[in-house]
């Protein structure tokens, strides 16, 4: 294993995953959880999808919400440099 790295065991839509990264074992574990309650909404709300469309659904509507977030940084950052300009 990598220095640094963590094994870490989670559950996401009924199947168990080792996920390997940087990040402490609970923000891993949080970002399970997450991703877990997006497919489990979206699996709800139409529970004929198969679990590879309910995955890649939770990714478009995290990589939406990615890209809105990444716009508003922007906005702001730009407003910031606008006023030390002043």
């Amino acid at each position: 294993m990598a220095q640094g790295k963590r094994k870490v065991s989670v559950n996401i839509f009924g199947e168990s995953y080792i996920v390997l990264g940087n990040e402490d074992q609970a923000h891993i574990e949080g970002l399970a959880v997450l991703l877990d309650r997006k497919m489990r909404l979206i699996s709800q709300r139409n529970p004929r999808l198969t679990t590879t469309k309910v995955a890649v659904l939770a990714a478009l509507n995290f990589a939406d919400e990615l890209a809105k977030l990444k716009q508003e940084h922007r906005a702001v950052t730009k407003v910031l440099d606008a006023e030390k300009e002043l």
